[in-house]
C-alpha cells in the first residue's frame, strides 16, 4: 500500500517545490521589473526546506503494514494542506511589476492561516509515527512546533513590517535547529 500511497504523496509535493521554483525562478528573471521583497524570497526557501523535510519524513510510512481509509485521506489531506500553503507565495502566473511585497502581505492571513493548518495536521501524524513504533518522536519536537505555532499565530494577525521581517528568520531558526537536535539524537541513540 505505502508505494502506492506514496505516488500521490510525491505527485502531490512535487507540484508544491515546482510552483514555489518556478515562482523563484520567474522572479529571478524579471527581477528589474518585478519588485522582489526579501522576506518573500526567505519564506519561498523555508518552505521548500519544509516540503523537503515532510517528504523526507513520509518514508517513515513505509513501516505501516495496515493503512485504513481514514488515516490514507488524512495524510492525503495533509499533503494538500502543504501544497496549498506553497501556491499562495506566488502568483500562477506573473508578469513583470508585480510588487511582492504588496503580493505577499495581501496574502498574509491566508498564508499564515495555511501555515497553521499544516503545523496542527503535522502533529497527529508525528504522534501517530511514534506511537506506532515507525519513528520516535525527536524531543526537541514539542518545542519547534510551539515556536511554529506561535510564527504562525503572530503572522496572521500582525501586520507589522518589522515583526514581519523577523518572522521567515525565526522559522528558519527553529527548523535548522530541529534537524541539528534531531541528528544528535539520533547520533547519541546510536552510540547509547
Amino acid at each position: 500500500m505505502f508505494d502506492y500511497f506514496s505516488v500521490l504523496i510525491s505527485v502531490i509535493f512535487g507540484l508544491a517545490l515546482t510552483h514555489l521554483l518556478r515562482g523563484l525562478a520567474r522572479l529571478i528573471q524579471l527581477r528589474d521589473e518585478a519588485r522582489p521583497y526579501w522576506v518573500h524570497i526567505l519564506w519561498t526557501i523555508n518552505v521548500v526546506l519544509f516540503v523537503l523535510a515532510i517528504w523526507w519524513g513520509m518514508y517513515w510510512w513505509k513501516g505501516l503494514a495496515v493503512w485504513t481509509a481514514e488515516w490514507f485521506f488524512f495524510i492525503a489531506l495533509y499533503s494538500v494542506l502543504i501544497f496549498l500553503w506553497a501556491y499562495l507565495l506566488y502568483p500562477a502566473e506573473f508578469e513583470g511589476h508585480l510588487d511582492f511585497d504588496a503580493y505577499f502581505h495581501g496574502n498574509r492571513r491566508w498564508f499564515f492561516g495555511l501555515q497553521l493548518l499544516v503545523c496542527l495536521a503535522d502533529i497527529p501524524e508525528t504522534l501517530y509515527k511514534g506511537t506506532l513504533g515507525l519513528r520516535a518522536m525527536p524531543a526537541a519536537y514539542p518545542y519547534v512546533m510551539s515556536g511554529f505555532l506561535l510564527v504562525g499565530v503572530v503572522g496572521f494577525f500582525t501586520s507589522n513590517q518589522r515583526v514581519h521581517a523577523l518572522l521567515p528568520l525565526a522559522w528558519c531558526a527553529l527548523f535548522t535547529g530541529y534537524l541539528f537536535f534531531s541528528s544528535l539524537e539520533r547520533i547519541a541513540r546510536h552510540f547509547g
